[in-house]
């Protein structure tokens, strides 16, 4: 569960993501003293920022404003459920050697291009994820699975997260 302020989230993303307030700062242009103050809850980011931080700590600026957690997997009720159309597979790789795959795609695409036998190119370099069953994940999320299903951190520092939203 996230916590209740927008500083004790920053604060929270950030352990979760092993750096420290000097890294984020530097990564979104701030001094270290302002990543202090909004983890104190002393000042906000500016909101020109959010977008930013969120995409770094990989979660949507909602979750980040509001807490709303999105890494907790669900099955949810037909009733509850987003049309699969609408539905996004998200692949987030950061490896040790500082390089960061993001992949967004809606879910029916992912699926048709499975349906007419095109091979979905295979990641090379990372043992992490070059066998990821798409087809396991299309027919979780027809069932109503949606957060996250897989967060690995290697011991080398790699992380892997696969997301449905």
């Amino acid at each position: 569960m996230m916590s209740n302020t927008l500083g004790a989230r920053i604060v929270e993303n950030r352990k979760r993501k092993g750096i420290t307030q000097d890294q984020l700062a530097e990564h979104v242009g701030v001094s270290c003293q302002a990543v202090s103050k909004w983890e104190n809850d002393l000042s906000c980011p500016d909101i020109s920022l959010l977008p930013q931080l969120a995409d770094y700590f990989n979660i949507s600026v909602d979750a980040l404003l509001r807490g709303k957690n999105t890494s907790m997997v669900q099955v949810l009720d037909e009733s509850e459920r987003k049309d699969f159309n609408k539905l996004l597979l998200k692949v987030v790789v950061n490896s040790e050697d500082g390089d960061i795959v993001n992949i967004n795609l809606p879910l029916c695409l992912v699926k048709v291009g499975l349906d007419i036998g095109m091979q979905i190119p295979q990641f090379s370099g990372n043992d992490a994820i070059k066998n990821i069953d798409f087809e396991a994940i299309i027919l979780a999320a027809q069932s109503g699975v949606i957060g996250k299903l897989i967060e690995v951190k290697s011991a080398n520092g790699d992380i892997v997260e696969i997301t449905i939203e």
